[in-house]
């Protein structure tokens, strides 16, 4: 099985003087599905001042995982940790050629880290639509939910659009040269996960 280094939310409680990690169980139940073991990220590493990038190294050195998965949840700019320990994680990726998969958010920050922009969408949340797939061999479902108000202005640079919405938001991209993917839904929010959605994870993470 192979290890999945995952993202978390940050979820505030202000009442409590709280900074909270979160992971929907049901984003580990698909990945576990899958035939993946999660491992969730802690966001508090990185608020180690200067240290902070040497303790994420050093969490990745121990768990050693054999891809990276940058869940949904909090915009970007909202989180400064979840920002920066999502940084790092896909420059440890691009290093060690690790696959990624962004999933919402996680796509975003893919986007943003390559150095495209976000723009807000309408009529992108709590909603689904059908994928409008760009010409080519691979497999994607015919309609996917819909969970986010802000979409990637353009294809980053060393991305290839995959599919997009009906009103032209890019809804899944691919990397030229990395084994990268982006997902602009949440196949874990799915009441009957999606086989389409595992057979694209397993395999681009080679489970």
């Amino acid at each position: 099985m192979k290890v999945v280094a995952v993202s978390q939310r940050v979820d505030v409680w202000a009442d409590r003087g709280e900074r909270r990690d979160a992971l929907d169980q049901r984003l580990c139940l698909w990945l576990v599905t899958a035939g993946c073991v999660p491992v969730p990220v802690p966001n508090s590493l990185m608020v180690a001042g200067d240290a902070g990038e040497l303790w994420l190294q050093r969490w990745l050195e121990a768990v050693k995982p054999d891809a990276v998965l940058l869940s949904g949840g909090n915009d970007i700019g909202g989180a400064p940790e979840r920002d920066n320990t999502e940084r790092s994680l896909l420059a440890y990726a691009k290093d060690q050629a690790l696959p990624v998969l962004g999933i919402c958010r996680g796509m975003q920050m893919m986007g943003v880290w390559a150095g495209a922009s976000l723009v807000p969408v309408e009529r992108h949340a709590g909603t689904q639509h059908q994928l409008q797939v760009v010409e080519g061999p691979d497999e994607w479902p015919s309609t996917v939910n819909s969970f986010h108000n802000f979409a990637l202005s353009d294809c980053p640079p060393g991305f290839a659009v995959s599919a997009r919405a009906g009103d032209g938001t890019i809804e899944a991209m691919c990397h030229a040269h990395l084994p990268w993917e982006g997902w602009m839904w949440h196949p874990e929010r799915e009441r009957d996960f999606s086989l389409t959605d595992i057979d694209r994870l397993r395999a681009l993470f080679h489970v």
